[in-house]
């Protein structure tokens, strides 16, 4: 790894910088509380050529790695977007990773180009209301019929279902009872979300509310078996692929919205007098701050190395799993502070903290919670034996 300024990533935090000064901290909390996907902001990236900044140049992409995507991402967490930004376009980032690796020639010509200009909504669906983070447990099923599957089952917190054109889906095309193996019998396949087969219902929730995350259900869908992503069976194996780059890109996030609410919240203690006094001469603000700046520096350096390795072709699943563990904790570290330092203010939506702090609590839980990453560490790292 070099440490030195490489000129290709600072032009890409100027570019990705100039398309977000169009969109401040007001829009963002007004497409937060109206629950409106924010679609100029997400055309004004595919247009810069942000989207598809990870896929391959000869299907119209950037050709970058994981390292430059997860600088977009930041950047876009950072100018104050938070999670409302980044999930806007964080699955067309990455999220056809298993189809431009595992699918048919017909099938990434088909819908790589689409998404690399964003004219392609994709949708990730695998969690499920009773499986939860146990994937080996899915229930929704696909029966093969002649040339087509048939699709009977439901997906839980599908990011932005209602708007997209397709939906990477896992389902299990063999029973688990009649599997080798838990991970067995579990299929890949590219289906359409806007069929009448397809029922989806938005989750209320607290926070991220301008990109919505639904329930979907299906019921008897037919996809053609050209549909699938490689060979029957391999899903699990295929999936695995995208859950590094996955929580690579998340951490990155996550630094980006401990960013502006450290930047906030450094504005705030040097502007609010009390007592004859900025509140930020007082080391009861001004330590926490400079805490949380350290937090954010070391994690970033974990993010960095789980990138480099990922791009390099280099096992990464301990670092992109401490990258994951570190940003999320040391972002919502960053965002209380905040919260605490703006003091009542803090709870007012008009400072945006307070929505900083919502979006920040959300990398806690998701994609993969702290104790699965706990979990991960705890067995494939240290050696102890598994608890679950």
């Amino acid at each position: 790894m070099d440490f030195t300024t490489n000129e290709d990533h600072e032009a890409i935090r100027e570019g990705v910088r100039r398309v977000c000064a169009d969109f401040p901290d007001e829009y963002w909390r007004d497409r937060d509380e109206n629950h409106e996907f924010p679609w100029d902001f997400y055309n004004a990236m595919a247009e810069g050529g942000w989207v598809g900044i990870a896929i391959p140049t000869e299907f119209g992409g950037g050709g970058q790695g994981i390292t430059e995507a997860s600088i977009v991402l930041e950047e876009v967490a950072a100018s104050g977007a938070a999670m409302n930004g980044c999930s806007a376009l964080h699955l067309s980032i990455f999220g056809m990773e298993p189809v431009r690796k595992y699918g048919s020639d017909e099938l990434v010509k088909e819908f790589l180009p689409g998404v690399a200009d964003g004219s392609i909504h994709a949708a990730f669906g695998v969690t499920e209301p009773d499986a939860g983070t146990d994937t080996t447990s899915i229930r929704t099923r696909a029966v093969r019929d002649g040339d087509e599957y048939v699709i009977h089952g439901a997906k839980v917190w599908t990011t932005k279902a209602p708007y997209c054109d397709v939906c990477l889906l896992l389902v299990r095309t063999t029973p688990k009872e009649e599997c080798d193996g838990p991970t067995g019998g579990m299929t890949l396949l590219l289906v359409n979300l806007q069929d009448p087969a397809v029922d989806i219902t938005p989750i209320p929730k607290v926070g991220r509310n301008a990109v919505v995350s639904c329930e979907v259900r299906y019921d008897g869908l037919r996809v053609p078996v050209s549909r699938r992503v490689g060979e029957e069976g391999e899903g699990f194996r295929y999936i695995l692929d995208g859950l590094n780059p996955e929580r690579i890109l998340i951490s990155a996030e996550a630094l980006g919205i401990g960013r502006v609410a450290l930047r906030r919240a450094v504005e705030y203690a040097k502007g609010r007098v009390i007592f004859g006094r900025p509140i930020g001469q007082n080391q009861g603000i001004a330590f926490p701050l400079a805490d949380s700046y350290a937090r954010l520096h070391a994690a970033e350096l974990v993010v960095r190395d789980a990138a480099w390795r990922y791009d390099n072709g280099l096992d990464c699943g301990p670092q992109a799993n401490l990258a994951k563990y570190l940003a999320s904790e040391a972002a919502f570290e960053c965002t209380d502070r905040a919260m605490q330092t703006h003091g009542g203010f803090g709870y007012a939506k008009e400072y945006d903290v307070e929505r900083y702090w919502r979006e920040a609590r959300l990398m806690k839980i998701a994609p993969v919670s702290q104790e699965m990453v706990m979990n991960f560490v705890s067995s494939k790292v240290l050696g102890l034996p598994r608890s679950y």
